[in-house]
């Protein structure tokens, strides 16, 4: 097996159109992206962990609870341009991009998917991907869907309904049974990262409003693991409401 050093970098920025200061919001008494940090350190294949933001409150709210930081450019287009910037003063070969919104992400996840590198010296990018139900989910714009080839690589993302059923398209039982949903973790070759900001925008990345298929327009093979795990993002107050009722009932149970 490739001996690898891999880390994760966490982006957390201040700024956001529905939650301002959503990393430092408190759940169970700690900031988010505490929790966020905690679990994350829990992965077996990690060697290091690290915040990487462009506000000094975050900086100063993971110094507190003795977490790793570093302060990045405040011009960056996405996070991963923030890890990347991380990654560069790293000597890390792999690289995990975590969400800082994700309190009660799985640590096993992060495994599964740095698993393929150690096999593949060439792979550049892996990601997630579970199993789900087909509902009201399908057709839900916000919920990013994946097809696959049968080696697992990533032939598409959309935020619409993929595959197209078109033996059910005339039935009353239009509905598939299952699709893949797409679980937003990413592992990177820091090698790769080196070449992104010479990847621009593309036609597919701006229609759908999915980094990935940047990616794959320029030709990087993306390594999708299936992984049963069900994320549980913070995306507005409500959903904070809703994850400190979570907590609640986790320690009294």
């Amino acid at each position: 097996m490739i001996e690898l050093k891999a880390i994760a970098i966490i982006p957390s920025r201040f700024g956001s159109t529905r939650f301002p200061g959503k990393p430092l919001a408190k759940i169970s008494k700690k900031p988010m992206i505490q929790h966020v940090y905690e679990r994350v350190s829990q992965a077996r294949c990690l060697s290091d962990v690290i915040v990487a933001t462009d506000d000094s409150r975050i900086l100063e709210a993971v110094r507190a609870f003795g977490g790793k930081v570093c302060m990045t450019s405040d011009n960056h287009r996405s996070g991963t341009d923030r890890v990347a910037e991380v990654a560069r003063q790293t000597n890390a070969e792999i690289v995990v991009n975590v969400q800082g919104d994700e309190p009660l992400i799985d640590p096993g996840c992060i495994d599964a998917a740095v698993e393929p590198f150690y096999s593949d010296p060439e792979l550049m990018i892996s990601t997630l991907k579970s199993l789900e139900s087909a509902g009201e989910d399908f057709y839900n714009p916000n919920v990013v869907k994946v097809v696959t080839d049968r080696a697992g690589y990533a032939l598409y993302f959309s935020r619409s309904p993929i595959p197209f059923h078109q033996s059910k398209a005339s039935s009353s039982d239009a509905e598939p049974q299952t699709f893949f949903k797409h679980i937003g973790l990413y592992v990177y070759r820091r090698k790769f990262l080196e070449l992104l900001p010479g990847l621009n925008p593309s036609s597919l990345e701006k229609a759908e409003g999915l980094e990935q298929l940047r990616f794959l327009e320029n030709g990087y093979r993306i390594k999708v693991v299936c992984y049963d795990y069900q994320s549980v993002a913070v995306d507005t107050p409500a959903d904070l409401e809703r994850l400190n009722e979570i907590f609640a009932m986790q320690s009294n149970g």
